[in-house]
Order: structure tokens, then sequence, then C-alpha cells
């Protein structure tokens, strides 16, 4: 807990002097508070010598005084802690985003999406109001106790023993809880995520549940899943009931016992009714904040957990980033040559038993030539272009683009200089003008970007675009769902064509066109692509005929090399493959 609170600390330094102004208020709000007792206690004392009217009054006055200063301060703890933290708050987000946004594609296959939106938002509003409410009120809170038991002992050495006497096993069930608690509080939260994914997941896959009439038995998974969650729930909540039916009752009992002892010693005379009077107003005081701490104990533990959930993520190594001197790329005069010398590649998890997915592929491309790469499924493909933009590292052997290897380039170069249109579009829930112009340069006026957008549009066979309700502007849904699967995959592409690249990456992106359709998009990407290096996946012997080359990729290697024709005249491995994929593309 401390090491993850110091690490909080450091985090709130630029509104520490704020933090500090709601502390002091804070702190100077309960000290007024006590003070109300002491007031109470010599005006009891005063009355029961001389009883006046005056001495109510003047009573009376400076506890309403003391009671409007209280609140002025507490309202200043407010005013000085609340809207500083939802900046921390906001910077926490920020950095968040940023730093998921930066980490390697693996990062995110191991990573379930709801465990990370419930860190980006549960966890980080739980840290926000511990910043804002319970840093300052645990200190406070302490304060109040140890100030308010040395004036209980200012009133009565025996009572305040009494009232003591109570705190030993408040220390004992608040160590136990703690242990008990934090354990829950974990589990509760990586429930909340897992159950976050399950609901995004759903959503997502509705019509594949809707399909296969699989809507039941994924209400039957999401049951469990809640009501373990419930039940972690109700554990959570019944150790937070011991524990405050702890918290209540120990002082509630010594004040009980302290109210039958103070009577004696007031009918003994070892002590005046101002002082009893006094004993149990400042008693009263102090008992709030020893059962603040219960609620205080409860959220540093859920701020502890957040924590170390959120720091898991920020404290995650990214093994993708650019190098700490990148080589210089002229983006503008960029050939697009690439070259694959001795690529190997394995996934981090894939058991040592299993061979490199990609055992040492050898390609060179041309400046502007199409290549299309063809193998069965599994020969390695499609993880092999995302090798190129780095989405992956190789684990052996190099890329270069045009001379330079692709792991010293900075990162925007190299993203600048490559463009991806997958199989599977992925669009977002913004216009069609926002998602085509997502990689396009964003330097460009308005009417070079309206030109680009339309260029990109009718290259991609996507005029479609053009006729929907509000146009260019038409909100396309939550992945693009608004749209069929060969609207969603043109659309991709024409995000990819818009983005000007050098190197230009297509994993069969064309598979839900017909074939006159693909025929008529690739003949034109030759055409506005002209000069473009052009790596693509391919299935149908119509993609492939149309490319300068071919590569044959067979268990992570590239065995052939050369174009349809000669492919098709010299290797017997090509037409099997060939006639393999054009089967699965039919």
């Amino acid at each position: 807990m401390l090491s993850a609170m110091s690490r909080l600390w450091q985090t709130v330094r630029p509104i520490r002097f704020r933090l500090a102004l709601g502390l002091l208020s804070a702190l100077a709000a309960s000290i007024v508070a006590l003070l109300i007792p002491q007031v109470l206690e010599a005006v009891v004392n005063r009355l029961e010598l001389a009883p006046t009217a005056a001495a109510v009054w003047t009573g009376g006055a400076i506890v309403i005084g003391l009671g409007l200063v209280e609140a002025a301060l507490i309202y200043l703890r407010r005013v000085f802690a609340v809207a500083p933290s939802t900046m921390i708050e906001k910077g926490m987000r920020t950095r968040f985003y940023r730093t998921v946004q930066h980490m390697p594609i693996a990062f995110h296959d191991a990573w379930g999406s709801g465990q990370l939106l419930s860190r980006m938002m549960s966890d980080i509003s739980s840290i926000r109001r511990w910043v804002a409410f319970g840093m300052i009120m645990v200190v406070t809170s302490v304060v109040t106790i140890v100030a308010g038991i040395v004036l209980l002992f200012r009133s009565s050495a025996l009572l305040a023993g009494i009232f003591l006497l109570a705190a030993i096993p408040v220390v004992v069930i608040a160590y136990r809880f703690n242990r008990t608690y934090s354990t829950l509080s974990r589990l509760s939260q990586d429930q909340n995520g897992d159950l976050a994914t399950t609901i995004e997941q759903s959503v997502q896959g509705i019509r594949v549940l809707k399909a296969f009439g699989r809507g039941d038995t994924a209400l039957e998974g999401f049951t469990d899943q809640a009501e373990e969650l419930r039940t972690t729930e109700v554990r959570k909540a019944t150790s937070m009931a011991r524990f405050d039916m702890s918290m209540f009752m120990l002082p509630e009992v010594a004040l009980g016992v302290a109210l039958l002892v103070g009577l004696h010693q007031t009918a003994a005379g070892a002590m005046n009714v101002g002082q009893l009077a006094s004993y149990f107003a400042t008693a009263a005081l102090v008992v709030n904040p020893v059962r603040m701490l219960g609620m205080l104990l409860g959220q540093a533990v859920n701020t502890t957990t957040a924590l170390n959930r959120h720091y898991e993520v920020m404290d995650a190594e990214n093994t993708i980033a650019s190098p700490a001197d990148p080589v210089a790329v002229d983006l503008d005069r960029a050939r697009g040559e690439v070259e694959l010398r001795g690529v190997r590649f394995r996934y981090a998890d894939s058991p040592e038993r299993m061979p490199d997915l990609i055992a040492g592929a050898d390609l060179h491309i041309r400046p502007g030539e199409t290549m299309a790469l063809v193998g069965i499924t599994g020969s390695g493909k499609s993880t092999l272009l995302q090798l190129i933009p780095r989405l992956y590292d190789v684990t052996g052997g190099a890329i270069t683009i045009d001379g330079v290897d692709v792991r010293a380039m900075a990162l925007t170069d190299l993203r600048t200089l490559t463009a991806f249109a997958f199989e599977e579009a992925t669009l977002f829930s913004g216009s069609v003008r926002s998602n085509v112009m997502t990689g396009a340069d964003a330097s460009l006026s308005p009417e070079a970007a309206d030109d680009l957008l339309r260029l990109a549009l009718e290259t991609a066979d996507a005029g479609f675009a053009f006729d929907l309700p509000d146009g260019l502007e038409t909100r396309i849904g939550e992945e693009g769902m608004s749209l069929s699967g060969g609207q969603r995959q043109r659309i991709a592409l024409a995000r990819a064509i818009a983005a000007r690249p050098a190197v230009l990456l297509l994993d069969d992106p064309l598979s839900a066109l017909d074939t006159k359709t693909e025929e008529r998009v690739t003949a034109r990407l030759r055409e506005v692509l002209a000069g473009t290096t052009t790596l693509i996946v391919a299935h149908r012997t119509s993609t492939v005929a149309l490319a300068d080359r071919v590569a044959l990729m067979e268990a992570g290697r590239i065995t052939a090399v050369g174009t349809h024709q000669e492919l098709m005249r010299s290797s017997a491995r090509y037409r099997h493959v060939m006639a393999s994929t054009e089967e699965i593309a039919r």
C-alpha cells in the first residue's frame, strides 16, 4: 500500500499546494469544531454559578459563530481539493490512453478490452475520489482523534482511559479487515473488468449470436459471471458491515460505560457538570472520525487496488518503440523498395516446441511494384505484412525500406511510409469523412483534403458514400456495422489510399467484393497509385494475375517468386496452392 501511495504522491505533485490548502482548511474546521465543547463547558459552569440570560446569549452567539467558520472552512476544503483533483484525473486518463495507444499489438492481444476500460474509467475515478477526499480526511480524522483525546483527558483522565480501551480491539479488527477487504477488492475489480469484456464482445458479436441462435448460451455465461461478481460484492459488503458494526458498537459501549462512571464521578464531586458536558460533546465529535476511519480504510484499500491495476498497465514494457537516435528519412523522396532478409518471427506466447511461424523469409519488392503474396492458410502471410510497419517486431533477420532497417526509423516516419488495409475492416463510429481521412496528411488545405477524399473513395469504388443520408458526413455506427461487409472493406481501402503511402500493404482487403468489382478496383489502384509499392495477400486468381510478380509462401518461407504465368508453368506447388485458395475464395 505504501509503495502505491508514494507513487500517487508523485502524480499529485503539481497540485500539492492546493491540496495543502485543502488539508489546512479541513484541519482548521476540525479544530473549530473541537472548540465548541469547550465553550459549552464554560457556559454550563457559568450558568451553574450564576444563571443569566447574557451568559446564554453570549455562549450561543459564540457557538453560532464557530459553526459558520467551520462551514466556511469545509467549503474552502472542497474548493481547494476537488477541482485540482479532476485535473489530475484528466491527466491520468490522458497518459493511460497514450500508453495504451503506443503499446504493441502483442500487448492488446494479451489484455481484454473490458479490463483496460475498467482501469481507464472506474479505477482512475476511485483514485480521484481518494485525492479529493480520502487523503485529506485521513489526516484530518487522525488529528481530530488525537486532539479530541487530549481534550477528553483534560475533562477526565478516567473517562478518557475508558474511551481509549475501545481503541485496542479497533486496531486489531482494522488490521484483519484490511487483509480481507484488500483481496476481495482486487477480485471484485478484476471481475468487473472481465464482465465489461464480455458485454463488449457480445455487443460487437451480436450478429453472430443471433445468426447462430446462441443468445441464450451467451446469457447463461454472462449470468454466471454476474453471479460471481455478485457473490464477491456480497462478501465485500459483509466484511464492511462487520467492520462498521465494530466501529459503531465499540465507541458506543465505551460512551455508555463512561456515562455511568461520569455520573458517579459528578455525584462524588470528582468532576463538575461542565466537564461532563464537555467530555460527551468532545467524545461525540471524536466518535465520527473514528467511525469514518472504517470507510476511509476501505477507500484506501480500494484506491491501492486501483493504483496497482493502473500501474500494471502503465509499467508494461513497450517492446516496439522508436529508437533513441532514429535514422532520418526523406518522406517526400521515398521510393518504397522493400527487402526481407532472413526474417524470422514467433509469437511471444508460442510454445518452445513449436517452430517459428516465419522461419527465414527472403523477399525483394522493387519500387513501385505490385507483389501478390499467396499461400495456404496458416503459412504466415498476414503476419508477414504486419512486420513491415512494426505492428509486430521480427525476432530474427531484418526488413528494410529503401535500404533502412525499419527498426532504425522513428515509428511516425515508418507508419507514414506505409499504409495498411486489413481483411477485417475496422471502422470508427464517426463520419465517412473522418474514417477515410484518418491517415491523411493533416496539413492539407480543406480544398486539397476534399479532392483527396473524393479520389480515395472513387479509387476504392466507394461512391456509394456520396448517396448516404448525410453524404460524407453520415455517421456509420460503431465499427461501421450500418454498412455491408463490402462497403466497409471499400471504406477501409479508401482510408489506406488517402494516406498516400510509399508502401501499401493489403491483407486481402477485397475478399467481400465480387470479381468484377475487384478487378475494377485493382485496375484503378494501379492507375492512381502508380509508383506506390504494393504488397497484397491474395486468394483469387483474378487478383494474383493483375500483380507484377507473385511470391509463394510455405511454412514461413518464400519458396518461389515470379509472374503468375511463370509460376503456373514452373511450380506444381504453386498450381496446387492457387487451386486450393481459389476453391476457398469461392
